[in-house]
């Protein structure tokens, strides 16, 4: 999507950290910015900073609320007129031991990582394809849903499914003017380590506590860390070249190599069917990948 002056995003966790780091950059490419977060305090503040209320609107949200969300979209609507992008940025987080996680534990960071991203789909999809103008929609799924590490059990599997919903949409949607981009970031200045401030009492029993107090004394390491401005002119980039995996940090590629090299070696060398692979072709290999490939080649050039 190369024509953002004068259109509406929609940015959820997007008060603070990476959301915000987003907002300011589509802001400064011309487009009117929703800032929609759950925290007041954040929303204030991010909106102080890009300084622009004409084309900026701060929404309190919880994207777990389906109808709040609704509600949302149809301020946004009435304010700025058509969306034509979506950012299902907002996310929490807990690590440390699979077998010390609670149920609290996975409900609220699947309710919030993956169910409140679904939300974002279902509510917003339909009035983008609606207008027909196009649009994008972007997943903030972190490296986490490429590069799985012990520890991060909980968190990685939504972000992983943040990036495989990303994969599948993208083949549904492009011909139909909306590209869809799984956002992957290594680590980031953002405020996600705050994130159980907001945690829903309901949600509370968690079995991280003694390991969340080992993390916080482990110093504090944001020197290593990209700015929120850094990542989000790298995704404004990425929505201006129609990219599919959005990454930040060349830090991963062995790591990835290692993991693709790994599947393409655990397939069975076994005669294949033929009948089997023409009925059921569209199983066996997503043209998608194919494209961003020579997509990345060209702009490597």
């Amino acid at each position: 999507m190369q024509n953002l002056e004068g259109k509406t995003a929609f940015v959820t966790g997007g008060a603070s950290g990476i959301g915000l780091g987003i907002a300011k950059a589509l802001h400064g490419a011309g487009m009117k910015v929703v800032i929609a977060d759950i925290r007041d305090d954040h929303l204030a503040e991010g909106a102080a900073e890009i300084g622009d209320p004409d084309r900026v609107l701060p929404l309190k949200l919880d994207i777990t609320d389906r109808e709040a969300y609704a509600r949302a979209a149809d301020e946004t609507e009435a304010r700025f007129g058509k969306i034509h992008i979506l950012v299902n940025n907002a996310g929490v987080a807990v690590v440390g031991p699979t077998e010390l996680a609670s149920y609290a534990d996975w409900d609220w960071v699947m309710g919030v990582n993956l169910g409140g991203t679904i939300n974002g789909i279902v509510t917003m999809l339909p009035r983008i394809l609606a207008h027909g103008e196009g649009g994008h929609i972007v997943n903030t799924a972190s490296m986490s849903g490429l590069m799985p590490h012990p520890g991060a059990t909980i968190y990685g599997t939504g972000k992983g499914a943040a990036v495989h919903m990303m994969e599948c949409m993208r083949g549904e949607l492009e011909g139909r003017g909306v590209i869809c981009s799984a956002f992957c970031p290594g680590a980031v200045q953002s405020n996600i380590a705050k994130a159980g401030e907001t945690r829903p009492a309901e949600l509370g029993e968690t079995g991280y506590a003694e390991a969340d107090k080992r993390r916080q004394a482990g110093g504090d390491l944001s020197h290593l860390y990209q700015t929120k401005e850094e990542v989000g002119e790298r995704v404004l980039r990425g929505i201006l070249d129609d990219e599919l995996y959005i990454m930040t940090h060349s830090e991963f590629r062995q790591g990835i190599e290692d993991r693709t090299e790994a599947m393409r070696a655990a397939v069975p060398d076994l005669p294949e069917n033929p009948e089997y692979k023409a009925t059921f072709g569209v199983l066996f290999r997503n043209q998608i990948h194919a494209d961003e490939v020579e997509r990345q080649r060209r702009l490597h050039q």
